[in-house]
């Protein structure tokens, strides 16, 4: 059975134009074209459809989506690593609704607010492990004390700025400037500002990190598919990293 190019535009929420565009630039090619020269496409291009959305959600581009659909050609286990990945989203976002919906009860009913509940969801600790093994666990409990000793204003401030710096990381990679160029070189050094205020990371308190760091963040950034959003994909993260690299070579012990 196959469906027609119409068909998958509705079934899938998206257009015949960007069906066609996929087809153009290799991505997704139709499984036949009727006589009449209408692409038609078959099981194996849906599910390779249903890969390209799901990685387009977490902001990769679309060459990028191109590399890890040729990289990982087997459908079935991508899409299990996938699936486990949007479980825990699930149970995230599940989490975040139930905390706000307390809240919002709290603030209409004049209840009192219970703290440890309104931040349920918002998880600084899920990369424990990871830290801990990459840069010790006296990192990660110095940088956990550092975090629960904030306002809850002081940690949105936070996280403002670690979202504005990402996008404008993206910005930068998006515009076609250079790893070395001027205005990439000022974001590293914005970021490597950043990631020095943080207790835990090697270089806390001089004012720059340890250039070791700052460049085995960069190479984490690229090959781990959860960072790698926050820079727009595989494409951003590696413009990311390329400039990391640079500056840390120029600027860093």
């Amino acid at each position: 059975m196959d469906w027609s190019i119409q068909d998958i535009a509705r079934i899938a929420g998206t257009t015949s134009r960007t069906l066609r565009h996929y087809d153009a630039i290799g991505l997704l090619k139709p499984s036949r074209v009727g006589g009449n020269g209408y692409r038609y496409y078959d099981r194996n291009a849906l599910v390779r459809l249903q890969r390209i959305l799901l990685l387009r959600e977490l902001g990769l581009g679309l060459d990028a989506v191109g590399s890890v659909l040729d990289d990982r050609t087997d459908a079935a286990p991508a899409l299990r690593d996938h699936l486990a990945w949007l479980r825990a989203e699930r149970e995230r976002l599940a989490r975040q609704i139930a905390s706000v919906e307390s809240t919002i009860h709290a603030v209409e009913e004049g209840e009192e607010i219970v703290a440890e509940r309104m931040f349920d969801g918002f998880d600084h600790t899920q990369y424990k492990e990871e830290v801990e093994q990459r840069w010790g666990k006296d990192a990660y409990a110095a940088s956990d004390s550092w975090w629960r000793s904030k306002t809850p204003e002081e940690r949105r401030e936070w996280q403002d700025r670690q979202e504005r710096l990402a996008k404008d990381w993206q910005a930068a990679a998006a515009s076609g400037v250079s790893p070395d160029s001027d205005e990439a070189q000022e974001l590293a050094r914005r970021h490597a500002e950043w990631l020095a205020g943080i207790p835990g990371t090697p270089g806390y308190g001089t004012g720059a990190p340890a250039a070791a760091y700052l460049t085995g963040l960069g190479d984490m950034y690229v090959t781990d598919d959860r960072f790698a959003a926050n820079y727009g994909g595989t494409s951003g993260a590696t413009f990311v990293r390329d400039a990391l690299r640079l500056y840390a070579a120029a600027h860093l012990t």
